[in-house]
């Protein structure tokens, strides 16, 4: 079941995604950064428990990101990943936005989705803030890609 995330959800969505970034797959969030965006979050639930996660965050006036998608690796492979990105699509197209797009290191699943690889330097600055904190800036390998919607 996809519904947005709940604060009960939170110290769950940490474990997954902080899973995911020890292997260097995606960044590690805290959990003040996640009580601080819980409106951004929607989550998978499989038998009471938070199995998946994804966020969409507004960056600009027509541009929203895709963040923090993670999918235990017991629920991979079902089209969670999928349904949970078409939510977040779904809350930024009502909520106005015409663009969305991801910065990834899983180009294949994202293009399946319908995203575009596009120049990192297309996006605006802003969307930077967070990348100049992490450890991996300014060598990262994340592609950036953006859908219509």
């Amino acid at each position: 079941m996809i519904r947005k995330a709940q604060i009960k959800d939170i110290k769950s969505i940490q474990v997954l995604i902080n899973s995911f970034a020890k292997k260097d797959l995606m960044l590690a969030r805290s959990l003040s950064e996640l009580y601080e965006n819980i409106r951004d979050f929607y989550v998978y639930e499989a038998n009471g428990k938070v199995a998946g996660c994804c966020a969409i965050h507004i960056s600009w006036e027509d541009l929203a990101e895709i963040k923090s998608l993670a999918v235990n690796q017991r629920y991979q492979r079902r089209g969670i990943g999928k349904t949970l990105v078409e939510a977040c699509i779904n809350d930024a197209r009502e909520l106005g936005a015409k663009k969305v797009f991801a910065l990834t290191y899983s180009r294949q699943f994202f293009k399946m989705s319908g995203f575009k690889i596009i120049p990192h330097k297309n996006l605006p600055h802003k969307i930077w803030a967070e990348c100049i904190r992490c450890s991996k800036f300014p060598d990262c390998k994340e592609i950036a890609m953006l859908k219509k919607i």
